[in-house]
């Protein structure tokens, strides 16, 4: 889902090749457009490991964009943008709350544990 969103967040940078500029100055455009993008790449990575900090910042980012962009947009565009971070952000969170019943109850992970006194064949 996080990659889906940043997909969806990159597609509003497709607008810097209508511009009509040089290259270079393209290829910095797109660059700095695609900062929400990489912003919510990084938050991914690092949620997948530590899934508290996506639980906490997926929905800050959302937040954030309500309290930035509130006013300019009608009420469709901010639950298409801000929403799914949000729902994002909630499953984070859930998982890391539930994690240890999660892992715990699956009988076939303790299966597959090899006993740390056996040596491997």
């Amino acid at each position: 889902m996080g990659i889906v969103i940043a997909l969806f967040i990159s597609m509003f940078a497709l607008d810097v090749f209508g511009q009509g500029k040089g290259f270079w100055e393209t290829t910095l455009a797109l660059l700095i457009h695609l900062i929400p993008t990489y912003v919510i790449l990084i938050l991914l990575a690092v949620s997948w490991r530590w899934e508290w900090i996506g639980g906490v910042f997926f929905p800050a980012l959302g937040l954030w964009y309500l309290m930035w962009f509130w006013g300019r947009f009608p009420l469709s565009v901010y639950f298409l943008i801000a929403g799914p971070l949000f729902l994002l952000g909630g499953l984070f969170l859930l998982n890391w709350l539930y994690r240890r019943q999660l892992r715990g109850s699956n009988p076939d992970a303790a299966s597959c544990e090899k006993p740390s006194s056996q040596a491997p064949a």
